[in-house]
């Protein structure tokens, strides 16, 4: 566990990400709470941005990158037939993935990202730089967002769906159960 606010310089991340996940993983440390990931388009970079931080063992229980349908269905449970009304990349999906990814896991709160970082890949119902993301704390709230970040490179789409995340984790942390 980091006993101090020392700062962690990370050759993959910028210092903003670095700094949300530290205050992410604070909030859930301070509850006892674990989380887990079901990732899509970024391929583990939320596992591994929180896993770049010293002492994240006590708070990530896992990462699951699911970046096929297949994936999706055989280790977070979402439908087959729900893919193949909504497709892949649909609000539906993400909270599939989140709530299967919990469901997975003995961790309190989950996430879960699925888009289409291109540069190929989009149409016009579903353009590179369209991702949805949901969170879901168990027995608790759930939140979900669709991110519209346009052609702005596969990289900085992947980035900013990180950044994206744990601001969507952070308020289903924030939020409690009850009135």
């Amino acid at each position: 566990m980091m006993g101090s606010r020392e700062a962690i310089v990370s050759e993959l991340f910028p210092s903003d990400l670095i700094e949300a996940a530290t205050t992410l993983q604070s909030r859930l440390r301070a509850e006892g709470a674990r989380i887990v990931t079901a990732e899509s388009c970024t391929g583990g970079l939320i596992a591994a941005l929180l896993t770049e931080i010293p002492g994240s063992s006590d708070v990530v229980e896992r990462g699951l990158v699911t970046y096929s349908n297949a994936a999706k269905t055989s280790l977070l449970g979402v439908d087959e037939r729900l893919i193949a009304r909504v497709g892949a990349v649909s609000p539906e999906i993400a909270e599939a993935m989140a709530r299967g990814a919990l469901a997975a896991s003995p961790a309190d709160v989950a996430v879960a990202v699925t888009g289409v970082a291109g540069p190929g890949g989009g149409t016009e119902a579903k353009p590179v730089g369209l991702v949805h993301v949901a969170a879901v704390r168990r027995g608790g709230p759930f939140a979900a967002a669709e991110c519209r970040f346009g052609p702005i490179g596969r990289t900085a789409i992947r980035i900013a769906t990180v950044r994206a995340a744990l601001a969507l984790v952070a308020e289903v942390v924030d939020r409690r159960c009850g009135p």
